[in-house]
């Protein structure tokens, strides 16, 4: 087993700013949804939005008009990560530093924005920023520029499942030698009315429009869809070696990562979690531990009813001793961020021994036999499991060590 060590966190979500605002969030179990002036005219009305960002006084002026909201949560995230730390990026080697970023979409924002204008003005009117704020890899670059960092750096999609997936190819850059010190994550900003409507169409979105707060319902009894969100999770990733000479505290290590496809559906998951199942015993394999090692799972929990229904099948019978949460309850989805700040709260509930509630479970679906967490729960587990999956049938499984 080769650990890799989470040294530092950053966290820009519907959870709050910040890695303390998160897991005080996440611990009292309030939910973020609510109305969504900007969605007013659709059949589905609320998100979750990242709170009170402001980026001229997170990012400084000339950064605040320069990029997409994705980028600017990434951004952020990245610096508290950095600071959490303990590394300064005008001191480290740069060449040996690395950016993986997960994201399904990128610009959402200013892309809308930009077909708008086209629309009504004219090419002309299209910004000369257009395509640097759109892309999805800048959010990547833009890590790279602000951070002094010169070593590998890549976006990856692989969908809902792009952050988790994100942070196992970090690892194997650590593992190769091809960097010592890799920064990792997600970043979504896609709440704008085309994504909404998109997924709204597709049946995926919860329709609670009288009632935004019970919406993101997983494992629920009458669950009935998520609930789009946006944020960005961002990891500091280094070899556990190397973190122990730095002296730092470790929030946990990564001991297993494991990826599948399901090759089945372009949305649907594979009825019987064959894919999912597949990813965690390689994880489990890559950790040298059994799975029922595993003492709390974090888990996808989209809230959708077959696919929760499905999740719980393979982690009752694949980690049979362990309590159960989705932080989605609080969160809502965040799409390719999802997978990475999953991981962090995963992270942060390995040190603090607490697994934070599934919100709004009134009643658990009959068909869902796993012990799922309704509240704080203080518990003594040494290893955890994030589960991320996709559209596409993208699989990733985290293996967290305490």
């Amino acid at each position: 087993m080769n650990p890799v060590t989470v040294t530092g966190i950053g966290l820009v979500t519907p959870a709050g700013i910040g890695v303390e605002a998160n897991w005080r969030t996440l611990v009292a179990g309030t939910p973020t949804a609510a109305t969504d002036p900007e969605l007013k005219e659709l059949p589905v009305q609320f998100s979750c939005r990242v709170p009170d960002f402001d980026p001229v006084e997170q990012l400084g002026r000339s950064h605040a008009w320069r990029y997409d909201p994705v980028t600017q949560f990434a951004l952020a995230a990245a610096r508290e990560a950095i600071v959490g730390a303990a590394l300064d990026p005008a001191t480290w080697d740069g060449a040996r530093v690395g950016v993986v970023i997960g994201s399904c979409v990128g610009g959402a924002r200013i892309g809308a924005m930009a077909n708008d204008q086209l629309r009504e003005k004219g090419p002309d009117s299209v910004s000369a920023m257009f395509l640097p704020m759109h892309l999805v890899n800048m959010v990547a670059g833009v890590i790279s520029i602000q951070c002094r960092i010169t070593g590998p750096n890549m976006v990856i999609s692989t969908a809902c499942a792009s952050g988790a997936t994100a942070i196992g190819v970090a690892r194997d850059l650590l593992l190769s030698d091809r960097c010592d010190v890799v920064l990792a994550g997600g970043a979504e900003a896609a709440i704008t009315p085309l994504f909404v409507s998109g997924f709204a169409r597709m049946n995926t979105l919860s329709r609670r429009n009288d009632d935004p707060a019970g919406a993101s319902r997983p494992f629920s009894a009458d669950r009935d869809g998520f609930v789009m969100a946006e944020g960005a999770g961002m990891l500091v990733l280094e070899r556990s070696a190397d973190a122990e000479a730095r002296g730092v505290r470790p929030w946990a290590r990564i001991i297993g990562c494991g990826n599948s496809a399901d090759g089945h559906h372009v949305t649907s998951p594979h009825p019987e979690g064959l894919g999912a199942r597949a990813a965690a015993r390689q994880a489990c394999a890559e950790a040298g531990i059994s799975p029922a090692e595993v003492g709390h799972v974090n888990a996808h929990g989209s809230g959708t009813p077959m696919s929760d229904v499905i999740e719980s099948r393979y982690i009752e019978e694949f980690f049979p001793s362990a309590l159960t949460t989705s932080t989605k309850s609080v969160t809502g989805h965040t799409l390719g961020a999802a997978g990475a700040i999953e991981a962090a709260y995963t992270a942060m509930a390995l040190r603090h021994q607490t697994v934070p509630g599934t919100a709004n479970l009134d009643a658990l679906d009959p068909d869902i036999r796993i012990d799922v967490a309704t509240g704080p729960t203080s518990v003594s587990v040494e290893v955890a499991a994030s589960n991320s999956f996709g559209f596409g049938g993208h699989n990733a499984v985290l293996l967290m060590a305490r």
